[in-house]
């Protein structure tokens, strides 16, 4: 029966090529995966007059999750490069997120002046290139 036989051959066709769209999108993933682009989870804390930890390490192009308190007064996490002020209050802690898409070192730095001590809180952020 001819037409059976071709609506057979159109329900396979459709079949094999969902399955090779299918395979390439997980190879996508798998490729990006392997280049790099994980996620960082960081907690910092702000405390008179100092970020612990002072130093971030990750790597280009990982999406870096920040997770920011303070226990004393209000502070701020500051990197001119990325584009980032973000202001904790006491026992109000923050989360955000960014891509960290520039190798290189950047200084965190709080920007209130709440008190003349905030001048002195830097950081430093430090994007490697390579894996």
């Amino acid at each position: 029966n001819i037409m059976t036989s071709s609506l057979s051959v159109s329900a396979g066709t459709i079949a094999a090529r969902s399955a090779f769209i299918l395979m390439l999108a997980l190879f996508g993933l798998l490729a990006r995966a392997q280049e790099g682009g994980g996620e960082r989870k960081v907690t910092v804390s702000a405390h008179k007059y100092a970020f612990s930890p002072g130093r971030i390490v990750v790597h280009k192009d990982d999406l870096v999750r920040v997770s920011f308190s303070t226990d004393d007064i209000p502070h701020s996490f500051t990197i001119d490069k990325y584009r980032i002020a973000k202001r904790v209050e006491p026992g109000r802690p923050i989360v955000f997120e960014f891509r960290a898409d520039q190798p290189g070192r950047f200084p965190i730095y709080c920007n209130l002046s709440v008190d003349d001590g905030c001048k002195k809180m830097v950081g430093e952020l430090i994007v490697e290139s390579g894996k």
